[in-house]
């Protein structure tokens, strides 16, 4: 069986459909059967990124792709290369998150499902990364006659070798004096509501790290500013795996409000430090934080302030709880994700053609 897997997504590495891409391309290599063969597509420049066989994309490959695949790996459900037409496709599906975003219309909403339904018609197998995102799939799309499997993901944290470094502007927080939030400052994540829960926590500092090139970031910078905190607001931008892993190792805790999510790797990360994770009890979080994770019934800044207090002081009063959030993060696996797509990919490949 010859597999292909898309990763042009490694365009923009740090991205989570970079780190997508290379964390379960590794991991694909390294559980790889030994009678399947596995190559990658990958934009220019990212050629090394896997010891395998690459073909970097190229303007035309819209059309023109190898022939040579029997099972193609599509990652993500706004995927622009076509595989083959021989070739059995497996799609996975992240999210349907833009259904929830009050700033589409509905006529770009209905455009955009109906994109990813002409995905899952050509698909011969489709994998979330969420029983939610499973649940939601089957709720706006039709699916055919075909596998669905729930993946989880697994911590990109895992493979990040020491010594890990401070990004510059948070070098002079000592351990412990900060609150983090990690992802793409956004709407959809909520953190405006961090920097009203600050005002409770006049000793601690907010880091917010990611992307920060949406005018939403500007909005929270002017919150910051208005309420007195923000001199205690952080926001690095996008940072290293190396500098995201100190941020989790130092801070105090993990804020994650967000109300869209089709898994959260945050907070997988954050309990893989050992850290207590904050989340809210929309979309994915609940199925992917268990009961390891502490949640916001609200986002009033005292119902939330609460929240944290009597999480931290439970954290504090049980010295096992870092070993316990560390046990229950490894359940994430990118071995078991990469065993679980290899089975599929088999599944699809024998399955008798639609």
């Amino acid at each position: 069986m010859k597999v292909v897997f898309d990763a042009e997504r490694l365009r923009n590495p740090n991205s989570g459909l970079g780190q997508f891409c290379r964390a379960l391309g590794n991991a694909l290599i390294d559980v790889r059967p030994p009678d399947d063969a596995l190559s990658f597509i990958v934009p220019p420049g990212r050629e090394a990124t896997f010891a395998a066989p690459t073909l970097r994309t190229k303007w035309w490959m819209r059309y023109v792709t190898p022939s040579y695949a029997d099972v193609w790996h599509a990652p993500h459900q706004d995927v622009w290369i076509r595989p083959p037409a021989a070739a059995r496709m497996v799609l996975s599906i992240m999210d349907l998150n833009f259904l929830e975003r009050a700033e589409y219309s509905e006529a770009k909403k209905a455009r955009r499902l109906a994109a990813v339904q002409r995905k899952v018609d050509d698909a011969d197998a489709i994998a979330t990364i969420s029983q939610f995102t499973a649940d939601v799939v089957k709720k706006h799309l039709t699916i055919p006659d075909i596998p669905v499997r729930v993946i989880h993901l697994g911590n990109p944290l895992d493979g990040v070798k020491s010594p890990v470094t401070a990004p510059p502007e948070v070098a002079s927080l000592t351990p412990g004096s900060f609150f983090l939030f990690v992802g793409v400052i956004h709407p959809k994540k909520n953190v405006k509501t961090l920097v009203r829960l600050l005002r409770a926590f006049p000793d601690m500092s907010l880091v917010i790290a990611g992307p920060a090139d949406h005018p939403y970031a500007r909005e929270v910078r002017r919150t910051a500013d208005e309420l007195g905190v923000g001199s205690r607001l952080i926001m690095p931008g996008a940072v290293t795996d190396q500098a995201k892993r100190w941020l989790y190792e130092n801070s105090r805790a993990l804020l994650f409000p967000s109300i869209s999510e089709g898994f959260g790797l945050p907070v997988v990360e954050a309990m893989s430090a050992g850290k207590p994770a904050f989340l809210s009890r929309l979309t994915s979080l609940p199925e992917i934080g268990g009961e390891a994770a502490w949640y916001f019934d609200s986002f009033d800044p005292e119902a939330m302030a609460d929240v944290v207090r009597r999480g931290l002081d439970d954290f504090d009063r049980h010295p096992q709880r870092p070993a316990e959030l560390k046990a229950f993060a490894s359940r994430y696996s990118w071995a078991r994700a990469a065993t679980e797509y290899w089975a599929l990919y088999a599944e699809v490949f024998q399955a008798p053609r639609r």
